[in-house]
Formats: C-alpha cells, structure tokens, sequence
C-alpha cells in the first residue's frame, strides 16, 4: 500500500518536471498545478499585454500630464472673465482661438530655391511642425511667375500646438523685437480674426541666427470664433497680447 503511494507521488513529480506522463485526470490536474501551469508560448498575448497597457498610459500621459499654460488659463481665469465682461449665460458661448496660421511669403525662391529649404527648417523650428509649401496658382509674366511654383511655407497649429506657439510669441518673442512699442490694436478683420505682421524670423530664440542667411518676415494669423472685433480684442488682451495704448 505504501509502495502504491510511493510510485504515484513519482510519477506526479516526474510529470510537472517534464520527465513523464500521467494516466489519472485527477493526478494529472494536481501535477499541472505544483508545476504552475507549465510553460508558455513565446508571443503569446499575455506576454504583449504589459507592453500595451504600457504603451496606452504613456500615450495618455503624453497628452494630458503637461498641458499648455495658456490652455488652462484660457479654462481657468478667461472663460470666466468674459463671461463676466460680455454677461453670457453659457460657457459655450465664450469665444476663443481656433488655429493660428503662420505664413512665411518668398518672393525670391522663383530666383533661388534654397529659401524654400531654409524657410522649411525655420519655420520647422518655429512651430515645432512641418510646414506646408505654398505654391503659385497662375502664372504671371511680368514677375517671372510660373504656374504651381513654390513661393512660400505656412503651418497651421491648432489645440496645445497653439497655445504653446501662442505662449512663446507673447512672452519670449515680441518682448525681443527692436523697439517695441506695443501692437496695432487696428488689425482685426471685423470678425474678431487678427493679423501680426513680423519684419524678422530672429526674434524666436528657436532660430540660430549664425546660420541665417537672410531675414524674412512672417505673418501670423489668429483665428477666434468671436463675432465681433471687441470680443476678439477682450480675448487676446486677457491671453496678454501687448496692444498698443496710444
């Protein structure tokens, strides 16, 4: 009797180590389970899954752990601001910036089409994203124009791209520009929209200005969802665009 239990507790030991099988269903479980549950398949899915769920939470810290200054003041301290000034009844109802449109215009590319790559990388370096080519839409003889030319780059920035763009242009950049004096507070478009023409790249720090070759100016556009022009002043005022008083 002892001999019987002796040679069963054996071949239970031999099957979880490999080394032999198992005939009874029951001794066959209780091996699986000292063996702890044998081995696994290189790729299988609980092997990938740490690695995804990973991977997801990186990607959501990457988007919510260091979001825009600007985008949480505009949350915070602006919205309620204009509701205040304008007496709305809805948040919703608070205007506020839907892209900026960055143009940079090169008439001499038609001559030299090395601009069009420097303007690429500075603007790259602007923006913190790829910029577009502008090209001509018709030809023009008398300025040497052809058809579908490139003459130009933009980027369009929009959510924390933009408040990010927007936080640079007003703090670092517009404080570098050569006696300054303020912003012309005559540049909106009659729909709240406003326009910032820029004489020289060098005032972002993001530009070496060792490696430049030329100054080029810049437009920047932005773009509100204010009806008016004084609502589109009030929040680019509280956003700390410097208008210039007289």
């Amino acid at each position: 009797m002892a001999d019987d239990k002796k040679k069963q507790e054996d071949k239970q030991k031999k099957h979880a180590h490999g080394e032999g099988p198992v005939t009874d269903a029951k001794a066959h479980a209780e091996a699986k389970k000292a063996g702890g549950g044998g081995g696994k398949k290189k790729g299988a899915r609980d092997q990938k899954g740490p690695k995804t769920i990973q991977a997801a939470e990186g990607k959501a810290a990457s988007r919510g752990e260091h979001p825009a200054r600007l985008g949480i003041a505009y949350k915070e301290q602006i919205i309620p601001a204009l509701m205040k000034d304008f007496g709305y009844k809805n948040p919703m109802q608070v205007p506020k910036v839907e892209k900026v449109v960055v143009n940079m215009g090169l008439g001499e590319a038609i001559t030299d089409n090395k601009l069009i790559e420097q303007a690429e990388e500075q603007m790259m370096a602007i923006t913190g994203q790829k910029a577009v080519v502008t090209r001509s839409r018709k030809s023009i003889a008398n300025f040497k124009l052809r058809e579908n030319q490139p003459i130009g780059v933009m980027a369009t920035l929009r959510k924390d791209r933009m408040y990010e763009f927007l936080d640079r242009l007003l703090n670092t950049a517009l404080p570098r520009v050569r006696d300054f004096k303020g912003v012309s507070v005559k540049s909106f478009d009659g729909r709240g929209n406003y326009t910032l023409g820029i004489k020289e790249q060098i005032i972002f720090p993001e530009i070496n200005y060792d490696r430049i070759e030329k100054i080029k100016g810049m437009n920047i556009t932005i773009v509100t969802t204010a009806r008016s022009d004084e609502e589109g002043r009030a929040l680019l005022r509280y956003f700390g665009m410097p208008f210039r008083t007289a």
